[in-house]
């Protein structure tokens, strides 16, 4: 039974109307335990769904104000409603990253698009830097003829200063990880009005994707949700 209808290119397009891309993709080997796509079957292929910079944020407020006031998880719902309307256009089952069980969506990532994470987590990009997020995938029960990825520059090994690591007045990433209590006190506290008004310190550090960085009211916004504020 074949469910995939159209073209890669037709995907990106719909995904563009609300300012979000593809950001590559994969067939499942024949030894993979692959997730479900929309019929129940195995699926074959994965297509990742995101951004670059804030590009989704003028669509994603709109939405909001037609919302009640209270919604949980706004930025979630959005992704879901609009992600979910293309998978079904165009033949595919969408999950996301929080959809739980959790489905390995940085590791898809990082096999899609031939990435590898920061000193902070976040998969750097040679072109976005820090500033971009994975939304969704689309699961396909067909398989789609995809180029394969190649491992992109790493900016963080030609970093010698790591920037990243030293902004925080919490020390909040290191080497040694990330201290997420440490970092949620402080964002909750008096000292943490900068981090609440303008995002994470270490990450607005790196000098990477500068033109791609997220205005401060949308890094007040993820902040806000990170912290339960």
């Amino acid at each position: 039974m074949t469910f995939f209808r159209g073209t890669v290119e037709e995907i990106a397009a719909a995904l563009a109307v609300n300012g979000l891309i593809l950001r590559g993709g994969f067939s499942f080997g024949d030894d993979e335990v692959a997730p479900a796509g929309p019929s129940g079957a195995p699926a074959k292929s994965v297509l990742l769904v995101g951004q670059a910079g804030a590009a989704p944020w003028p669509d994603f407020q709109r939405w909001r104000e037609r919302q009640a006031r209270d919604i949980a998880n706004p930025l979630d719902s959005w992704s879901r409603e609009v992600i979910g309307a293309v998978a079904k256009e165009f033949g595919a089952r969408a999950v996301s990253p929080s959809d739980r069980p959790y489905l390995p969506f940085q590791q898809w990532a990082i096999r899609a698009e031939g990435l590898k994470p920061s000193p902070l987590g976040i998969l750097m990009h040679p072109t976005y830097g820090l500033w971009h997020a994975y939304r969704a995938a689309l699961l396909f029960e067909d398989e789609i003829s995809l180029p394969e990825a190649h491992e992109m520059n790493h900016l963080c090994d030609a970093c010698v200063e790591k920037p990243c690591l030293k902004s925080c007045p919490v020390g909040a990433y290191s080497v040694a990880g990330f201290a997420h209590e440490a970092c949620l006190v402080h964002v909750r506290g008096t000292d943490g009005a900068p981090c609440r008004a303008g995002g994470c310190l270490d990450r607005n550090a790196c000098p990477y994707g500068a033109e791609y960085r997220y205005p401060a009211d949308v890094q007040a916004f993820h902040m806000a949700a990170f912290a339960g504020l």
